[in-house]
């Protein structure tokens, strides 16, 4: 009898075991995985008022990923795809920089399709008429194609049908040191042919050429960060040798560049303090004008900086978000590529920031080795240098919609952005942009109570103190005749009671006065 009573014991915890791992494992199958440092691995989040980590629904999902085999380049004579370096788009055609195989691949789209349109190895009329390690490709509005050739430290110029035109080779200038070898990484050209270019050891900013050649300058250096701590440190209490063993304190270079619409350089800087990046002293970001100065707008809590959490460490997944790319969008929104932890973070002209997704990994979706972003619409491009592939991402119904609200604002039309803002909260009520949205479609038609209430919701205090403004302002037009009745009620009445009561008592005086004679 006891050894009944005790197997029947057994088999009821075994079975209250098990239902308790049943219903364990359908928790944790029900909800995102989280990596180490608290962040979801590949589900798309933002974050809210308090830095504290929200999950959103997907802006972007997976169209399909271009690599050799998809393009058709398995035999011996086209090669696979060795460390490819950087993306370019222009007018439908994609610019692969093969740095490995020394070539450029364009690409064509026919809708999810991705064909060769050709590969290009060499160049005619040049004495030296082939790549060498090349970093970087860009396009102009007339077709001629610039590229970083790194290893022929050179940028070379060459028409759409592959004529060579120029070199921008090591300026013989004063202001280049030239000790150096001119290494050229990244480039880019504005409408008038001017090319900026991102160099290997230098940090006096980008190289600037003009469009015949001629080297003008550098602009746009990073700024230098030091603390008074550290200087004083260093002037005062090392000796020469040991200042001359410390690191000194000059400008970094830059990691990448884009050029908008606008003519505006887009420049990213992975070399910062991580307790210089939520002071904004380290400017990850850049958007540099004509001068070389930074005129990115920030009118969020934050600068953007990708992740607002990191943990500390040795690891390449942990510390803040490096981004190592940018690209900008028609309706000026830019999307940051982050090396630390393969995300893609996406900001609008506010520098608010609009979503966050991607992870590291060898599953659909995630980067080992992600190194360039580009666009095409609303779709964008993720190169993987290590993988040798790219990844191409469209937009969800819940993308587009956050995409069509903004630019239906930035166009004037108000009532529509409000009504795709409210579609975008029946996706996502967590949405604090949404809200901002709403408001600044409320205070656009004078609705300034009603834009309070929702800049209140998206703790956004800047834009609730500017309608604030604009509702008192608005009340006392409204009510200016009130306002002056009751004033002169104010100011009239205690002169007529202390009028009357003066009448009253000089009556009272003159007959008492009357009376006494």
């Amino acid at each position: 009898m006891k050894n009944g009573k005790r197997r029947e014991m057994l088999v009821n915890i075994f079975r209250r075991v098990m239902t308790a791992v049943f219903c364990l494992t359908l928790l944790l199958t029900s909800v995102p995985a989280f990596a180490e440092d608290g962040f979801s691995t590949s589900y798309t989040y933002t974050y809210d008022y308090w830095e504290d980590y929200q999950e959103s629904p997907d802006a972007y999902r997976v169209v399909t990923v271009i690599d050799s085999m998809t393009l058709g380049m398995e035999n011996l004579e086209n090669k696979r795809i060795n460390k490819p370096q950087s993306l370019y788009v222009r007018d439908g055609m994609i610019y692969v920089c093969d740095m490995g195989n020394n070539r450029i691949l364009e690409l064509r789209r026919d809708g999810d399709v991705f064909s060769i349109s050709r590969i290009i190895r060499e160049m005619t009329g040049s004495s030296v008429n082939t790549f060498s390690s090349p970093y970087d490709v860009s396009v102009d509005p007339e077709g001629n194609i610039y590229v970083a050739d790194y290893g022929n430290q050179r940028i070379v110029m060459m028409d759409k049908d592959l004529k060579w035109i120029r070199d921008y080779t090591k300026p013989a200038d004063a202001t280049f040191d030239q000790g150096l070898n001119f290494l050229p990484k990244k480039i880019v050209v504005d409408v008038a042919g001017r090319v900026y270019a991102v160099c290997q050891n230098v940090n006096k900013g980008l190289v600037k050429y003009e469009a015949d050649g001629t080297f003008s300058g550098f602009i746009g250096a990073n700024e230098v960060s030091v603390s008074m701590g550290d200087y004083i440190w260093k002037r005062y209490f090392q000796t020469k040798e040991q200042r001359a063993q410390s690191e000194n304190f000059v400008p970094t270079e830059y990691e990448n560049i884009y050029i908008d619409r606008d003519g505006f350089i887009y420049a990213t800087n992975i070399v910062f303090s991580e307790y210089d990046l939520k002071w904004d002293n380290a400017k990850p970001i850049r958007r540099l004008n004509s001068l070389g100065k930074d005129i990115l707008i920030k009118n969020d809590k934050f600068p953007p900086i990708g992740d607002l959490m990191w943990t500390e460490g040795g690891s390449e997944s942990t510390g803040p978000s490096k981004f190592v790319d940018i690209t900008v969008m028609d309706n000026d929104v830019y999307v940051a590529l982050d090396r630390t932890r393969g995300r893609l973070f996406g900001y609008d002209s506010q520098g608010v920031m609009l979503w966050a997704f991607g992870t590291k990994g060898n599953i659909e979706g995630a980067f080992t080795g992600a190194i360039s972003i580009e666009h095409m619409g609303y779709d964008l491009l993720v190169l993987d240098w290590l993988e040798n592939s790219i990844t191409v991402f469209t937009t969800t119904e819940y993308g587009r919609t956050i995409y069509e609200a903004s630019e239906k604002y930035l166009s004037g039309e108000y009532d529509e952005s409000a009504v795709l803002w409210r579609n975008v909260l029946k996706m996502n009520a967590n949405y604090p942009l949404a809200f901002r949205g709403m408001g600044r479609a409320a205070m656009r038609q004078n609705e300034y109570a009603e834009a309070m209430d929702y800049f209140k919701l998206a703790h956004d205090r800047q834009n609730y103190g500017r309608a604030f403004k604009l509702y008192r302002k608005d009340w006392v037009e409204k009510n200016i005749a009130w306002i002056i009745l009751l004033l002169a009620v104010i100011l009239i009445v205690p002169l007529a009671i202390g009028k009357s009561k003066k009448l009253k008592w000089e009556v009272y005086e003159h007959e008492r006065n009357t009376v006494r004679k």
